[in-house]
């Protein structure tokens, strides 16, 4: 008995996929003739360009992103990587790099890291071997080698919310210092001298940096650190977070709450009002960001400001000047200044008027 030999059958509903092959073969020209209509049309007249359009259209025929990679070495794409994209400030970010790399013809390809070491590692490594054009980068390392070591491999290297000492990148970044101290000013003003930190990990850059402008607004007021703040550190820096940190302050709790992100603060509220304490009759709270809903919350929450789409823009920027340089080029630092922003949630320290 003669087996008869399996035949290639599409899976049902699956559709064919054509190659550029397909489509010179409908139109009666060569591959190459195909290849120049879709790179180089000035090359072609103008009833060729015509029919081979017409034949893409009736196949729907996409062209192969990974195979011009190869050819060209590189793609249309820049690799992005932040710390947590779930964090509304992340979102505004990108949006404004979004729109200024659209400008160009490039599109974003967006991976949270989560803070976590071998994720960042592993999202650098698949970025690089996808031949991005570059990456903007919010980098969970302390040591940032890896990331000079892509440049001088030739890809374009923006630090997005992150500064650089030794000047061997290009970064975009907020003055957090300026942020921290903003917001210590605001709450001793109104007459507080116990409040509580909600603060990250002291090994990513915006946490140590806030709090350093926050001690040095105590400092500056003529009061000892150690004796205003209370410091919690969050194991995550979301709402979670917020809300364990004020179950670990207990029943004697401070005047008020400065915390790392709105988030922590929108998890700090949510606390706070399952215990029945009024914000802010009872105790201020400010967060920092000035996310979309801090607006929306009831009361209105007052923050620290960052020009989040602004960041992503002038991000994209840096790194469209930084992808066409050479790797001994002056790396440019751009440094913006974040804004109080006084809404409903912070008053005067019942404790201090009393």
């Amino acid at each position: 008995m003669n087996t008869p030999s399996p035949k290639s059958t599409p899976a049902p509903g699956k559709r064919h996929r054509y190659s550029m092959s397909d489509v010179a073969a409908r139109a009666g020209i060569s591959v190459g003739t195909v290849s120049n209509v879709l790179n180089h049309p000035e090359r072609v007249a103008e009833e060729t360009r015509r029919r081979v359009r017409e034949v893409i259209d009736t196949l729907g025929f996409i062209r192969n992103a990974p195979a011009m990679n190869l050819r060209s070495g590189s793609s249309a794409a820049v690799g992005v990587v932040v710390l947590d994209i779930a964090n509304p400030f992340f979102t505004e970010v990108l949006r404004g790099a979004e729109d200024r790399l659209a400008d160009e013809g490039l599109l974003l390809i967006v991976c949270s890291s989560d803070d976590a070491l071998d994720k960042e590692e592993h999202y650098l490594r698949v970025l690089e071997e996808h031949r991005v054009q570059g990456m903007l980068i919010t980098p969970a390392m302390a040591d940032l080698n890896p990331l000079v070591d892509l440049r001088n491999r030739g890809l374009g290297v923006v630090l997005l919310d992150r500064t650089e000492a030794d000047g061997k990148l290009c970064a975009v970044a907020v003055d957090d210092v300026r942020g921290g101290e903003l917001a210590g000013e605001h709450l001793l003003s109104l007459g507080h001298r116990r409040i509580a930190f909600l603060n990250g990990p002291l090994s990513l850059r915006q946490c140590a940096e806030r709090r350093e402008g926050l001690r040095r607004a105590v400092t500056t007021a003529g009061l000892d650190p150690d004796g205003v703040l209370t410091e919690i550190e969050l194991p995550s820096l979301n709402a979670q977070g917020g809300e364990a940190a004020i179950r670990e302050l207990g029943r004697d709790l401070p005047t008020a709450v400065f915390c790392v992100n709105d988030l922590v603060a929108l998890g700090a509220l949510r606390a706070l009002d399952q215990r029945g304490i009024v914000v802010p009759d009872q105790i201020s709270l400010v967060g920092y960001d000035d996310v979309e809903f801090t607006a929306m919350l009831s009361p209105s929450l007052t923050t620290i400001r960052q020009p989040k789409y602004q960041l992503g823009k002038a991000a994209a920027e840096l790194f469209l000047i930084d992808a066409r340089q050479d790797d001994d080029h002056w790396h440019q630092q751009t440094v913006f200044q974040p804004e109080l922003i006084v809404r409903d949630s912070t008053t005067a320290s019942q404790r201090a008027s009393s």
